[in-house]
């Protein structure tokens, strides 16, 4: 069923069609298999199925209506879909011949119970047959007089289909993805490997107690340190500490993370659309942007007093310079016809700028942003190590010089659980953002 529904999602027709009435159109199909040179239909022979090919490749030959102009051939491979006289109205025969040029795998579908499905469903079986006008006309280029013919649903009368068809949300297609991958299996191999990972570090180091890792603390000791009402080194889940801890390594983050946007984006827009400011720019970025983020550091508490500037300082720098350089990619790889056209349509450069440069690189700016998060982060613990008094950072440094082993891995473990908690809120407002992206990749079947 579900090689069916992905087979079927990759057609135009069917693209719109919700996951139920795919299961329900894959009940009356069938797998159907075709040696080389055989025939699947010839002109004149009954309309009763429609085609979607899954591997190989056919020839569709369309005879012309005026017998004097040539016929329309159309080789068609995986993904296509022949056999459309079977939703056309007062259709006694086919219309075309297909023969097989190679080993070729289809899947049949029965043209008569897809039109009577359709039928208790209006709204969608409209739209599915206006793409299939669609798709002879333009696909096969038969006359429109052919695409008239196609099967339609009333749109007025009494059980007629009366609202406008209803474009899934993006709140909508992002739940049908969730759910979509609560059945798959990947949440459980997720389980299995956070599973596999704790069960080694309790083996290595309790049970085995392999000579590298004599020193790390136990799984068991963490547990029970982080759990604790009364922790023995001071920090755990009930101790406000450790919520401040976290708060100001969030604030910290927060304000580097924003600051890396706000400058980041615009110079990457500009580095990717302006070759001359690309000319005066870039080498001087690309020469600041592999310095490590420790050799910063004296220059840091040099240039802004107090303890706080130089971490934020710190934390924006590697954030900044992410963010930058995949807005630029992001640009950099925008179609260029897509500029020219619409400058040939009269478009000035700030409205291609604004309509064409933004919205193309914003698949590569939202994962940039992701990726500069996630360098904020760790960023963040090296400015903390040196410079700050609160946060993870501090936390992690701190408990190794008073050999508190135990509060370094509580400390890991959440700045690992916050930095993925940040990153999939990132990737929460780059799905509302672009949500014809979503609808696209969920429709898509990727």
């Amino acid at each position: 069923m579900e090689q069916i529904s992905t087979l079927l999602r990759r057609t135009m027709p069917f693209q719109m069609v919700t996951p139920g009435l795919l299961s329900a159109i894959a009940r009356f199909s069938k797998w159907q298999l075709f040696a080389r040179g055989d025939v699947i239909y010839q002109v004149g022979d009954r309309p009763d199925d429609i085609y979607v090919i899954s591997a190989g490749k056919v020839q569709h030959t369309l005879p012309a209506s005026d017998g004097t102009s040539q016929p329309l051939e159309k080789t068609m491979l995986s993904g296509d879909v022949f056999g459309w006289a079977a939703v056309l109205d007062n259709q006694s025969g086919r219309l075309a011949e297909t023969v097989c040029t190679e080993r070729t795998e289809v899947l049949r579908i029965d043209g008569k119970k897809l039109l009577d499905l359709f039928a208790g469903t209006p709204d969608t079986g409209d739209v599915v047959m206006s793409r299939f006008a669609t798709m002879i006309t333009k696909e096969f280029n038969a006359s429109s007089t052919v695409a008239a013919q196609v099967h339609h649903y009333p749109l007025s009368g009494p059980g007629a289909f009366t609202a406008a068809p209803k474009m899934p949300t993006g709140l909508t297609l992002t739940m049908f993805r969730a759910s979509q991958w609560l059945k798959s299996p990947k949440p459980y191999l997720m389980l299995l490997g956070f599973t596999i990972f704790l069960g080694l570090w309790y083996l290595t180091v309790e049970v085995w107690k392999l000579p590298r890792f004599r020193d790390m603390p136990g799984l068991t000791v963490v547990v029970k340190e982080l759990f604790s009402k009364d922790p023995i080194y001071g920090l755990s889940l009930y101790t406000p500490e450790y919520y401040e801890h976290i708060w100001v390594s969030v604030r910290r983050v927060a304000i580097a993370f924003l600051l890396a946007t706000v400058l980041g984006v615009p110079l990457g827009l500009f580095l990717g659309w302006s070759r001359s400011f690309r000319e005066y720019i870039f080498p001087l970025f690309e020469t600041l942007r592999p310095i490590p983020i420790l050799a910063w550091v004296p220059l840091a508490i040099l240039m802004f007093s107090g303890s706080e500037t130089p971490v934020i300082f710190l934390t924006f720098l590697a954030s900044f310079f992410a963010t930058g350089l995949n807005t630029m990619l992001g640009v950099e790889s925008i179609d260029e016809s897509y500029s020219r056209a619409a400058m040939c349509l009269g478009a000035s450069k700030w409205q291609v700028f604004k309509e064409v440069v933004i919205p193309g690189a914003m698949p590569f700016i939202f994962t940039g942003l992701q990726i500069s998060v996630g360098v904020a982060w760790f960023s963040l613990v090296a400015g903390e190590m040196v410079s700050g008094q609160f946060g993870l950072g501090y936390v992690i440094n701190t408990s190794y010089t008073m050999v508190r082993y135990p509060t370094i891995v509580i400390g890991m473990i959440t700045l690992g659980a916050v930095g993925y908690t940040t990153s999939a809120f990132v990737r929460l407002i780059g799905d509302y953002m672009m949500q014809w992206r979503v609808r696209e990749l969920a429709l898509g079947g990727r």
